[in-house]
Order: structure tokens, then C-alpha cells, then sequence
């Protein structure tokens, strides 16, 4: 659930999202099959935003899109346009309703547009979902996405997502197809994964969808969320100066993805990252994962079968 000291507009009614949050809790103990990830998704009631919410959401897309352009992934930006984000108002995840701007206009959600395309949809969830159920959903082409947006006087730092982390900074990646195939074996294998590979499929998630750098043009660019949706943490990423001393050097190593190397190396959460890994491509991303699927895989029939 989210903070309780934190003062947020009243998105969701509250006995909806204690009902989804008591079911996405109660999966961690089902197995993969018997998980209804329906249950654990939120009506997002758009008319509720206040002008307030919108103009934060515009100000945060402003601040970062002063940079984006030259610093975001081409497949992030071009996902971005097709799912028809826009910088005035929250964005709308299904249907169509009145534009809070415009009388006589209708907007249409953003899975309109992003299911057509690879069949992924964003879908609100009442805050952190446990790992279980988490996973459960990107197996099944799910994303879940906070569908609050943080107050005004948090919009510099949130220390949990809102809709402009999870849907800005996640889901235009969603609208690639390769991304997208990533994405959903990445859900399917942390599902059937033993405990022995936690620790590696936590450190590929964070050294990719949240951290991830890749090579286009002959440059470096970000498409890790937590990049995409900082201005300080992708400023840090480009430009710091290279090297192995780490963050209090102000230094940053960036290396060559590479599975083992990424699953091997430690993360902390609290601080810029001082190693990041930077793909050749979305397709070695998802080739990478297929193969530590299929090591997920053999480790699941074989404990089966013991």
C-alpha cells in the first residue's frame, strides 16, 4: 500500500483498493495457475484528478522532456508518440471520457492504442504489488501502474512510484515488440523461478527496465525508468566522468551487457548508480533473456521431477 504520511488526491475508492491489495497479497501463496490477476486491478476514476494533479504531471513531463529528446532510447520515444502520451493532463488508461481541458472533446485511454499494438496493457493497481503477483501480471502482457500522482509538494522526489514513474517512465517501452516479448518471459520465468535465482532476476530487472542504458547513433542513451523519469539520475548516467572509484569519486563505470556479469553484480537503491550496463540492442536484451528462461526452466523440472 502507499505511504499513509503522504497526501495523496483520492484516485481510488478505498474498499476497491483494499480488496485488490488483500488479493495481490493472498497470491504469494497460490500456485502460478490459480493467480486471478483481475482481482488485483483499481478503477482509475479520471474524473477525480484535480487541476492541481494535471498541472503536476505537466510540470514533471516538461522539466524532463527539456532533455528527453536528446538523452531517451529512439524505441522509448517512438513508443512514447504511439500510445499518444501528451504533457497537459494524467494520462487515461482504458476507454474514453471527457477532456478536463477541452469541452466536447473526448480522449481515448492509452491501452487504446498500446494493446493494438503488442497486446500490453497498463493497468491500476492501489500501490506495491508483492513479487508473486507482480510477476503474475507481466506474464500475461499486465503492467501494473499506480494510478496516483504525487502531490505538489513531492515533485521532486517520491520515495514510491505514482502514474508519472510507471506509466511516463515504463510503458512506451511496452509499445515495441521486442521490449515487449522481454518483458513478458521475464514474468513468466521469475514465476516458476526457485529461490536460487531471486537474486539474479532482481539485478537483471534493475540493470535493464529500471537502470538501462543502450548504444544508438553511435551514442549512449537511457531507457531504464528510473532514468528516464530523473533528471539528476540520467544526467549522472551520460555525462559523469568514467571510472571504477564510484559515486563519492563521482565516477561511473559502464559496462558492456552481459547476462553473467549483470546477475553477479550487487545493486543499492539509495543513491546514484555507479555501474550501469548499456545494450548493442533491444533483441540482445531479449535473446539474453530467453536463454536464462530456459535455465529457469530445466531448474523447475528438475526440482518436479525430484
Amino acid at each position: 500500500m502507499i505511504h499513509s504520511d503522504i497526501s495523496y488526491n483520492n484516485i481510488i475508492d478505498g474498499d476497491d483498493a483494499k480488496r485488490a491489495q488483500k488479493a495481490a497479497d493472498d497470491s504469494a501463496g497460490l500456485p502460478p495457475e490459480q493467480i486471478d490477476t483481475e482481482s488485483f486491478y483499481v478503477t482509475q476514476h479520471y474524473d477525480r484528478y484535480t487541476d492541481e494533479n494535471h498541472q503536476v504531471w505537466k510540470t514533471m513531463w516538461e522539466k524532463r522532456w527539456s532533455v528527453l529528446e536528446e538523452q531517451a532510447s529512439n524505441t522509448y520515444l517512438t513508443g512514447l508518440r504511439a500510445i499518444r502520451l501528451t504533457p497537459d493532463r494524467v494520462p487515461l488508461l482504458f476507454g474514453e471520457v471527457d477532456d478536463p481541458f477541452e469541452p466536447g472533446r473526448k480522449i481515448k485511454g492509452i491501452n487504446e492504442y498500446l494493446k493494438e499494438l503488442t497486446g500490453w496493457q497498463s493497468r491500476g493497481v492501489p500501490g506495491y504489488l508483492p513479487a508473486k503477483a507482480f510477476f503474475s501480471c507481466l506474464s500475461r502482457r499486465e503492467f501494473p501502474s499506480t494510478v496516483i500522482i504525487r502531490p505538489k509538494d513531492k515533485i521532486d522526489y517520491l520515495p514510491e512510484p505514482d502514474i508519472f514513474h510507471d506509466v511516463f517512465g515504463h510503458v512506451p517501452l511496452h509499445a515495441d515488440p521486442v521490449f515487449a516479448d522481454f518483458l513478458q518471459t521475464y514474468g513468466k520465468a521469475a514465476l516458476l523461478a526457485g529461490p536460487e535465482h531471486e537474486e539474479a532476476l532482481a539485478r537483471l530487472f534493475w540493470f535493464t527496465v529500471e537502470f538501462g542504458l543502450i548504444s544508438e547513433d553511435n551514442r549512449l542513451k537511457i531507457y531504464g525508468s528510473g532514468t528516464i523519469s530523473s533528471h539528476a539520475e540520467s544526467e549522472y548516467a551520460l555525462n559523469a566522468p568514467e571510472g571504477t572509484a564510484g559515486r563519492k569519486a563521482g565516477q561511473i563505470e559502464r559496462r558492456k551487457f552481459d547476462l553473467e556479469r549483470v546477475i553477479n553484480t550487487p545493486f543499492e537503491i539509495d543513491h546514484f548508480q555507479d555501474i550501469v550496463y548499456v545494450l548493442d540492442s533491444f533483441e540482445q536484451l531479449r535473446d539474453a533473456m530467453n536463454d536464462y528462461a530456459n535455465r529457469v526452466l530445466e531448474d523447475s523440472n528438475t526440482h518436479a521431477g525430484a
